[in-house]
């Protein structure tokens, strides 16, 4: 089964999906298996990150940012702005699928693990992913 969400974006940082992926799961009535998500863009990902302290999130977004920085001489990809090469970048080494075990009807996340979108451009977006479900 595959179903696509649409993820709306208001800039930079990282807006979880948990729910949305979990609503999926629920109608779809597989207890035990496997939930694959796929990100339909090269300027965002798809990751699993702490979702109890929002420090992480802030913290992770400053160090990427730190690492890969805007307006750097080295680009020649700049015709859509100074922040699409970085975003690119930043999408390869985060990547833009996710294979997570379902067990008993929910995703098997750890205790403060949640999905997330990274979106890496600053400007509004709207990002799809598409959620497959296995069941075994």
């Amino acid at each position: 089964m595959i179903e696509q969400i649409t993820v709306k974006t208001s800039g930079k940082g990282l807006v979880e999906i948990t729910s949305d992926v979990e609503r999926v799961i629920s109608q779809s009535g597989i207890t035990s298996g496997i939930c694959t998500l796929f990100l339909h863009h090269t300027s965002a990902s798809l990751i699993i990150q702490e979702n109890a302290d929002p420090s992480a999130k802030r913290d992770l977004e400053v160090w990427f940012d730190r690492l890969v920085k805007e307006n750097d001489p080295i680009f020649t990809h700049t015709l859509e702005g100074a922040d699409d090469m970085p975003a690119h970048i930043k999408s390869a080494l985060t990547g833009v699928s996710l294979s997570i075990p379902i067990q008993n009807g929910s995703l098997a996340l750890g205790t403060w693990q949640g999905i997330y979108l990274w979106e890496h451009r600053r400007g509004r977006s709207t990002r799809k992913v598409s959620i497959c479900l296995a069941e075994c």
